[in-house]
């Protein structure tokens, strides 16, 4: 009795080894990627949802204690209001003033306009940490320490730069010809800037004020030294009061995680399509 050796043909053996080799090149690497990402999360949930003492692998039974812990015994409420109250007025104040600095960047020729943006990109090379003395003396000459627009400023002004930038590179890929053709219409430049340019740049506007608003969400440096009110803290150094000098509450701790990653897990959720439209558009060479 003989036994027939099934042989594949040339050209089904060449796509099974195409799709190995994609397997090898792309899915492996995306699915260690995907795990090395993701396992923080699930850790982070896993001590937030699962009983004080708990080893379980699994949050099981789940328990929603940490979370009312952080956030009505260690007033996680006000930091959470405080941050998003400082991060808004961060992101209206960096778009505004964003949108006015690229449509000029882009629009205008004026001397040192190449330097100016070179000032500007040079400004992303300066981390905050050497800043903090200056500010320092500038808001408490201004009576502003201990204020919340201490970081707003403070915020704004770092942020703003880079959003100039990605701005003009936006404006840049609207067609100027669609203005002049408003302006033989008989409408002013600014006008013409808001009923031709202005909703063209939605993608571009969502990117910058993405951007401000998580840029501000997340700071930790400035609200640790330019707010000492408890009552004015915001979420990340609401963080630091979950690790005490000796023990550190793991649970409270992951639980105030969570609450601070929601707010930008959703805010890329909703604006992920165009953040993408306008990181493309905003990186265009001009």
């Amino acid at each position: 009795m003989t036994t027939a050796t099934a042989v594949l043909p040339p050209a089904a053996a060449a796509r099974r080894g195409e799709r190995g080799s994609r397997f090898l090149r792309l899915f492996l690497p995306l699915g260690l990627y995907l795990v090395f990402t993701v396992v923080p999360f699930y850790w982070m949930l896993l001590f937030a949802l699962r009983p004080a003492g708990s080893t379980s692998l699994l949050p099981w039974p789940l328990t929603l204690e940490h979370f009312g812990t952080v956030w009505n015994d260690m007033g996680f409420r006000v930091y959470f209001q405080n941050s998003v109250w400082i991060a808004l007025l961060t992101l209206l104040f960096v778009t505004f003033f964003a949108l006015m600095g690229g449509y000029a960047l882009a629009r205008f020729e004026f001397r040192g306009r190449r330097l100016f943006m070179l000032a500007l990109l040079c400004t992303q090379f300066v981390p905050g940490a050497m800043m903090l003395i200056p500010l320092f003396n500038i808001f408490q000459t201004l009576d502003l320490i201990n204020s919340r627009w201490s970081l707003i400023i403070a915020e704004s002004t770092f942020q703003l730069p880079l959003a100039m930038i990605l701005m003009s590179g936006f404006v840049r890929n609207v067609p100027v010809e669609l203005e002049e053709s408003a302006m033989v219409d008989g409408c002013g430049r600014i006008r013409a800037f808001l009923a031709v340019v202005l909703p063209l740049l939605r993608p571009g506007i969502v990117a910058v004020g993405s951007f401000a608003f998580i840029g501000s969400w997340n700071n930790f440096l400035f609200a640790l030294m330019f707010l000492n009110d408890p009552e004015l803290q915001t979420v990340p150094v609401g963080l630091q009061t979950t690790i005490g000098e000796n023990t550190v509450d793991f649970g409270a701790l992951a639980a105030g995680g969570v609450v601070a990653a929601v707010p930008v897990v959703l805010v890329f959720a909703v604006v992920q399509k165009y953040l993408v439209q306008g990181m493309s558009a905003g990186a265009v060479k001009g």
